[in-house]
């Protein structure tokens, strides 16, 4: 097997046998991917925390044999690629890139690469590692409307006076109440839209948001989110992520 270096952003651990775990990782060059990783939970000095390097979020440098026809890849050699400085310690910042793994985790579901998507993901939790607490507290919002481009369903940013409902099913904001259920008004509607213009994530500082309207819009991109995806169902980090942001 050919060996390659890769970034990658660690999406779930699981524990396997006595000292090994098996990783999703969402890579630069293979898109996700799973990787069996052994002797990283001993106690010993060679051991001895290389399982932190596997938290959810934690973006890895790493050199890896790769064979497309195997489910389960292994690693040679891995390394913090980015050392976060807050993240893993700001229970605010850590509820919002559990969100950010979790809705990746739902949405990556072939193997393949996406590189736009995975620089769109680095940059993000890069981003939120330094963000401001108000900036922080919209991130999921920014991350859930942005994230959806690169699946071919990103909302037409198209709000009017006259167009002021947002069609969660459609992706567009029409004039008419839709039949159906899934769809918002304004304000939520028009908050949307000034949400979708943020093109720098230092600018959700400008959108001011009490608790009762990002829990709304969360529910609504969840939505929008489950019907794209099938087998999507509910975010279990979303009412965590509520209560953190208050």
């Amino acid at each position: 097997m050919t060996l390659h270096n890769t970034k990658g952003i660690v999406l779930r651990t699981v524990k396997y046998g006595e000292t090994s775990v098996i990783v999703t990782i969402f890579t630069e060059l293979f898109g996700i991917q799973s990787y069996i990783v052994n002797g990283v939970r001993t106690s010993t000095k060679k051991g001895s925390g290389k399982a932190n390097l596997f938290q959810p979020g934690a973006i890895l440098d790493l050199t890896t044999y790769h064979n497309e026809l195997h489910h389960l890849q292994r690693l040679r050699e891995f390394k913090w690629g980015y050392l976060y400085q807050n993240i893993f310690f700001d229970v605010v910042k850590n509820s919002v890139a559990l969100f950010m793994v979790e809705l990746l985790s739902k949405t990556l579901k072939q193997p393949e690469a996406n590189p736009e998507l995975f620089y769109f993901a680095e940059d993000a939790f890069m981003h939120l590692d330094k963000a401001e607490i108000q900036v922080a507290g919209n991130f999921p919002l920014y991350f859930a409307l942005h994230l959806a481009s690169f699946y071919g369903f990103r909302f037409s940013d198209k709000y009017t006076d006259q167009t002021t409902y947002l069609d969660l099913q459609e992706g567009e904001f029409v004039h008419e109440h839709p039949v159906h259920p899934h769809f918002l008004s304004s304000p939520y509607s028009y908050i949307t839209s000034q949400l979708l213009k943020v093109m720098q994530p230092h600018e959700l500082s400008q959108i001011k948001l009490n608790q009762d309207t990002r829990r709304t819009l969360l529910h609504a991109y969840q939505t929008y989110y489950a019907l794209h995806f099938a087998d999507f169902g509910i975010m279990k980090t979303l009412p965590v992520l509520q209560e953190v942001l208050g």
